[in-house]
């Protein structure tokens, strides 16, 4: 079952678009804190996003870029603002399509089974997990916080991969090395070590110092 998140103010509209989707088999879920707007993107992990572009707070354009930040999940506008500039700058910021409003709720759903077959045909969008309000996007290798991203090496982004899996544990470091192992690269003690410090120093670049905690003899945590 595809999961769309529903960016949408308007009640009305939000719950009529919640039904009909839902009646097409899909899981729809909508936002209740537009000040938070990405905060419930990454919990509900979306296939698809149907974004309003007024919206309390900020608008649209601003959430569609922070989403872009960290997946290529396929967004959709959908708005009665309908000029070209508005759908030209929709566009141009990662959007998929710019439906206006008012519209035919049957041809929305075609739209939407139409976006999410040609989006995952051949495959599922990237993965993003999240943790103390830093998000990782796994198809992206890149950590987002504040507003601020850092990209990761592939070493760096299977080492955070592995902590975020264990978000509050202990990883020893016999786990992460057997994880970087994967990637077929050569990871031996030392070579850790320089990997979590540099990535610590990448980390701290954005605000996020002492994320990676070290627990002595026996590994490390988020």
């Amino acid at each position: 079952m595809y999961r769309i998140l529903l960016v949408e103010d308007d009640k009305t509209i939000a719950a009529l678009v919640k039904k009909h989707l839902e009646s097409w088999g899909y899981e729809v879920e909508y936002v209740r804190d537009f000040s938070h707007v990405l905060t419930e993107f990454v919990k509900m992990d979306p296939q698809l996003v149907l974004l309003d572009l007024k919206l309390p707070f900020y608008n649209g354009f601003y959430w569609c870029d922070e989403i872009r930040r960290i997946s290529q999940v396929p967004i959709v506008f959908l708005s009665s603002a309908s000029d070209k500039m508005n759908m030209v700058m929709a566009m141009s910021r990662g959007a998929d399509d710019f439906i206006s409003k008012p519209f035919d709720l049957e041809v929305l759903a075609a739209k939407v089974q139409a976006l999410l077959r040609r989006s995952y045909s051949f495959g599922k969008a990237a993965d993003i997990l999240e943790y103390h309000n830093a998000v990782l996007s796994l198809g992206n290798a890149a950590l987002t916080w504040d507003g601020k991203i850092v990209e990761l090496t592939k070493n760096e982004l299977r080492i955070l991969w592995t902590l975020f899996e264990h978000g509050g544990r202990v990883v020893s470091r016999d786990t992460i090395m057997t994880k970087l192992w994967e990637n077929d690269s050569f990871v031996d003690d030392n070579t850790l070590t320089v990997n979590i410090n540099r990535l610590r120093k990448k980390l701290e670049g954005i605000g996020l110092k002492d994320f990676i905690i070290t627990k002595k003899g026996l590994g490390y945590m988020v």
